[in-house]
């Protein structure tokens, strides 16, 4: 596909926007005959299963590359953003054949298919081709979480670093606290369920009793089990078994009360909603990689696991590769710390090789409030990459806020990224300039906002209230 993109990123030229692959590829498909309708289901072992409708050019060899570059990237983003381990493919048969030996043998597929099997959902990784009438019903969660703060509340978030814990009554911050801790690379599970004991018994001794508590911590949290979290990355997969996929369920049985968790992701976007008091908010944190999270138009978490980090925005053949994965394009490269790191080399900045990555986004950082043109050029790149990914983002996501957080989109700047992506959104894209409006968490949020949305998470039952 051609596209002549009216923004080129200062410090990478070759960058090319999913957005307008896509909408490239969508003008070729409108003027070509015989273009096919295809359905794209994602489903999970509990039946719950998200289909997503487009169209593809016809099954001939002119079109084969464009069609796989097309499909695959859009399966890969779909996986990444709602999370499930069959992929069902109605109206395209060829490219379910060769997404399945794509997934089960190629590097690249494996990681998905190891990650989002039997990692995540424990089942294996399946790619099925079947007609539009034989597809799985569509059976989406939308989890009717948070904005509840009635009751005496804890809320707590787990970090890297420390746990953050608050105690509320009726939506009133009573009490609110950091705790320093160190849990990633902790081989004994004790050490992170006394943490967590510990966090909500410091909370439970300002409130006269506990009628609820919600959590918040990285990873991938289904059905309240920690499937996936950086948090445990140093406990051995029998123990993690064991002790740490059914934590918080055992947390909960403890303390007699509804516990509710989830990614830290969501619930940002979720004390960004309750702070605008609007619904339809994505949220993207651009941090030591890229977080995201999701409040749908009517107030709802999704249960969808909006691991954009692995999501494709960049489609060239030959893009920056993620670390982890091995994928080219994927967003973590583009909104995170790596993504500054791997631009300033590019910018003619000269750090010292064996930096850390928070040590070079601090010399960056520090050379931009000196008026530094080559830390500019960083941002400004990164805001250009950010305009055309969140056209990319609104093709999948329903939202009229866009809440911009992490420690790369901080000072001035986070405000450079801002107001390019502006740019690039306007004249690009100007349907979208008009609805999506560019948020910064303000000081109430940054300093109560998460614990305060983590403990309005769960419903306290009508049985339990004491009126």
């Amino acid at each position: 596909m051609k596209i002549s993109p009216q923004f080129t990123p200062k410090l990478d030229p070759g960058f090319v926007p999913a957005a307008l692959w896509n909408r490239a590829y969508a003008k070729a498909v409108a003027r070509t005959p015989d273009s096919r309708d295809v359905t794209l289901a994602i489903r999970r072992p509990d039946a719950t299963c998200w289909h997503h409708h487009t169209k593809l050019l016809p099954h001939k060899p002119e079109f084969t590359i464009d069609n796989w570059r097309y499909t695959e990237r859009l399966a890969k983003f779909l996986l990444w953003a709602l999370g499930g381990n069959e992929l069902y493919v109605a109206g395209a048969p060829e490219l379910a054949e060769q997404l399945s030996a794509y997934y089960a043998t190629s590097d690249l597929g494996c990681f998905d298919h190891n990650f989002l099997g039997d990692t995540v959902f424990g089942k294996t990784f399946e790619v099925i081709a079947c007609s539009r009438e034989a597809l799985p019903k569509e059976s989406k969660i939308a989890k009717e979480l948070g904005r509840n703060l009635d009751g005496y509340r804890i809320g707590f978030d787990l970090g890297g670093s420390d746990r953050k814990c608050a105690a509320l009554i009726n939506g009133e911050v009573v009490h609110s606290e950091e705790i320093k801790w160190a849990p990633y690379f902790e081989k004994e599970p004790y050490y992170h369920v006394a943490g967590i004991r510990d966090t909500l018994e410091r909370a439970a001794k300002h409130l006269p009793r506990v009628d609820a508590i919600g959590g918040s911590a990285a990873g991938i949290y289904i059905d309240n089990e920690v499937r996936v979290a950086s948090l445990f990355r140093g406990i051995e997969k029998d123990d993690f078994e064991k002790s740490v996929r059914p934590i918080f369920k055992e947390l909960a049985k403890e303390w007699n009360v509804p516990m509710d968790i989830a990614n830290d992701g969501d619930v940002t976007a979720l004390a960004g909603a309750i702070s605008l008091n609007e619904n339809g908010v994505l949220g993207i944190s651009m941090g030591t990689s890229l977080a995201a999270g999701y409040i749908d138009e009517h107030g709802h978490i999704t249960g969808a696991i909006n691991e954009l980090a692995f999501a494709p925005v960049d489609y060239r053949e030959d893009a920056p590769a993620d670390e982890w994965s091995g994928d080219r394009g994927c967003g973590v490269q583009y909104f995170s710390q790596q993504a500054v790191g791997r631009l300033i080399p590019n910018s003619g900045i000269e750090v010292p090789a064996d930096l850390a990555l928070p040590e070079k986004l601090e010399i960056v950082q520090e050379k931009m409030i000196r008026g530094d043109e080559r830390a500019a050029a960083i941002y400004e790149t990164i805001g250009t990459y950010f305009g055309y990914s969140i056209a990319h983002y609104a093709e999948h996501y329903t939202f009229k806020h866009l809440l911009v957080l992490g420690r790369v989109s901080s000072g001035a700047g986070g405000e450079i990224i801002n107001e390019q992506a502006k740019q690039v959104l306007k004249s690009e894209f100007p349907e979208l300039a008009e609805k999506i409006k560019l948020q910064t968490p303000d000081e109430k949020m940054k300093r109560h906002g998460q614990a305060v949305a983590a403990a309005s998470l769960p419903p306290i039952p009508v049985r339990q209230k004491v009126y």
